[in-house]
């Protein structure tokens, strides 16, 4: 029964609590009346950023587009190859190829542009590191304090059983650090503190204490040594799992060189998607003019077959010229089916090329395609692949990386061993600062604490060795393995991507020989097509028994697309050329493209002229070497291996071979580096 009695009290409970939470909301009253406005039913809805950026000058001033059926007579551009790749290149700050449009549209943060690099330089986040982030690791550190403080509490005392102990409290501490590139830190130290209180048990009221003192730590096993700072970092407590050995200079300025390839890599694209849209205008102008031929033939033989049915002469049947009147209008539309392509072709060529849709011109390319054999030397075009593509260089760039973490890596499986000393000079006085020494109390003369601290009779020093290390080592260890097998990776993918650049290499070639003989049986198919089509309408025009009207309908179209295919053919091998200038990594000097950094403010040269004359005016230091060792070099690094026993002058960068490209000026030709002129700054006139 006492369990039944329970369930009852439990569900009038439950209904009394279900009772109170289905009561409605307690009515409120407000002053005044008002209409009932600002209902909303909904927390989350499309907004637009306020966001006050001017439109591009290339959409504002465009024209109408081209069509068509509105073709007006605008001005022709003749525009040469060089001229569309140099625009292409002044145009666009954020790098457009064919393949890249709707990531421009959907992801314009994973674009390319010519400010990865810098934000690259200047990034600060974990993984993302610059140059000057890593460098900011050795920036001094200054700290600094004040704390003011009070307190009171009833002393437990029979002597004085009403007793209320009072203190003053004041805190001033100060701290300048700063971590060296071998892994040790230096920290000065000054503290002033204050305690004033009724204790009566003291000699002084209230009394001043200092501390002046100089720290030094240096790790004398793992996390030692220049070269492992450079690689990994300072050595920071906890975040080993999360920094690894990758946070150090070296790390970052081999990351900014990794940035530098993928932006020349995308430069690279960027041109050659120019190429190849330039021929391929030329190709639709081609196009274009043997469409018309052939339209303005076909509507030559419509007119003739017309004029003879009307006459009702021989060669006039009804069936021939509807014949010639259908062959006219499917002339006709292959015309304006060209101009559609041109217009189109125009477009996206003037999209690569960063300029707006309409300027009151029109594009037509001005270079003719190269009809000439193209001969390369394999051998030569093998070296300058495996020495000058831009994808063995950023891989080579995550070997070194790696290489270098590895050896970080295997520093941090030796146990921590750190040496520990400092030097501190104390000062104690009844006031801080004073002008007599004497306390009237004490022989000393502890007056003015900081008179206590120049005496120096106060010090203390500490030196010792500091050990830790963890019984198996078994992170750090997974650590070093991890990096040994991603450098193995690495070492194994540059060997793939070097036998894929062979491969490629190869391709390229055959192309280029199968482009140019194509192009040649091509252009003989167009001198027979023209004979074909001089031949069949001499026979009709005679009256020949067996030349129709059609065999001469068909000799017009064949003509036509012997000319296009011959000239298709053509832009074909020009493409070839291009994409094996591209797989041989020389695209950009071929064009007279050379990358550099932009030009610098005049308080940047200024001071760069000041180091120069500095290092210039330095002695030799030969018992110093640099750590870690040079791992880079302005040119690049020469494959040894490839001939042992063939033409080893092969290995110099082979010579531009004779094209329809015309070698620009590179940007250095004929410029000064003004450093040749600059005096040398008298004494007191550099200012560090």
């Amino acid at each position: 029964m006492r369990w039944r009695r329970s369930i009852r009290w439990i569900n009038a409970l439950l209904i009394t609590s279900a009772l109170v939470g289905c009561r409605s909301a307690k009515p409120v009253s407000y002053l005044g009346d008002a209409q009932l406005q600002h209902y909303k039913d909904k927390t989350t809805a499309i907004e637009y950023p306020n966001v006050d950026q001017p439109t591009a000058e290339e959409v504002v001033n465009t024209l109408r587009p081209h069509t068509v059926r509105d073709r007006q007579q605008d001005e022709i551009w003749e525009m040469t190859l060089m001229q569309a790749v140099h625009l292409a290149v002044q145009n666009n700050k954020l790098i457009r190829t064919r393949t890249n449009g709707q990531t421009l549209l959907q992801s314009p943060q994973n674009a390319p542009s010519v400010y990865d690099t810098a934000i690259r330089e200047t990034g600060y986040l974990f993984g993302n590191r610059g140059v000057e982030a890593a460098l900011a690791d050795y920036d001094a550190t200054f700290t600094s304090a004040m704390i003011f403080g009070s307190n009171q509490n009833y002393a437990n005392s029979r002597a004085f059983p009403n007793l209320v102990n009072t203190s003053n409290t004041q805190g001033f501490t100060s701290s300048l650090a700063k971590t060296f590139a071998t892994g040790g830190t230096v920290a000065l130290n000054n503290n002033w503190n204050y305690a004033g209180t009724n204790s009566l048990n003291q000699q002084f009221p209230s009394n001043y204490t200092s501390l002046a003192q100089l720290q030094f730590v240096q790790p004398l096993w793992a996390g030692a040594g220049v070269e492992y700072n450079r690689t990994a970092g300072p050595a920071r407590a906890g975040l080993g799992g999360v920094t690894g050995v990758s946070q150090g200079v070296a790390i970052s300025r081999i990351n900014t060189d990794i940035s530098i390839a993928d932006f020349e890599n995308s430069i690279v694209a960027m041109v050659k998607d120019v190429e190849d849209l330039y021929w391929e205008l030329y190709l639709s102008y081609r196009q274009l003019a043997a469409d018309n031929a052939n339209r303005d033939s076909s509507l030559r033989t419509w007119r003739e077959v017309k004029a003879k049915m009307d006459v009702g002469a021989t060669g006039g049947k009804a069936s021939d010229e509807a014949q010639a009147r259908e062959a006219y209008f499917l002339s006709r539309a292959n015309v304006e089916n060209a101009w559609g392509n041109i217009l189109s072709t125009e477009n996206a060529l003037r999209k690569q090329l960063g300029l707006p849709v309409n300027d009151g011109k029109i594009i037509r390319p001005a270079d003719n395609p190269l009809e000439g054999e193209y001969v390369m030397q394999w051998e030569s075009a093998l070296v300058d692949g495996l020495t000058r593509r831009l994808e063995l260089r950023k891989q080579k760039w995550q070997i070194k990386s790696l290489q270098l973490q590895v050896k970080a890596a295997e520093n941090v499986t030796n146990p921590q061993l750190n040496l520990i000393s400092g030097y501190q000079l104390n000062g104690f006085g009844n006031n801080l600062l004073g002008t007599t020494t004497g306390d009237n109390v004490t022989t000393d003369g502890f007056n003015s604490a900081y008179g206590s601290m120049v005496r120096a009779d106060q010090t203390g020093w500490n030196v010792g060795v500091q050990f830790a290390m963890p019984l198996g080592f078994r992170a750090a260890r997974a650590q070093l393995h991890n990096l040994e097998l991603q450098l193995v990776k690495a070492r194994a993918a540059l060997s793939a991507q070097e036998l894929d650049i062979s491969h490629e290499l190869a391709e390229s070639i055959q192309k280029i020989d199968l482009a140019y003989m194509t192009s040649r049986t091509y252009l003989d198919q167009k001198i027979a097509s023209e004979r074909r089509v001089q031949a069949v309408q001499a026979e009709y025009e005679a009256g020949v028994s067996g030349a129709t009207l059609d065999l001469v309908l068909r000799a017009l179209a064949s003509n036509a697309a012997a000319e296009i295919a011959y000239y298709t053919s053509l832009v074909n091998y020009n493409k070839a050329i291009t994409e094996l200038h591209s797989r041989r990594g020389t695209l950009l000097e071929n064009d007279g493209i050379h990358l550099s950094e932009g030009e610098w403010n005049a308080y940047a040269q200024q001071s760069a002229v000041q180091k120069a004359w500095a290092r210039s005016h330095a002695s030799p230091a030969p018992h110093l070497r640099t750590e870690p060792a040079e791992y880079a070099s302005p040119v690049p690094y020469q494959k040894s291996d490839l001939f042992p026993s063939g033409n080893h002058s092969l290995m110099a960068p082979a010579p531009t071979e004779s094209s329809s490209y015309s070698n620009s000026p590179t940007l250095s030709d004929g410029i000064s580096s003004g450093l040749d002129d600059v005096p040398e700054p008298a004494a007191g006139d550099i200012n560090e």
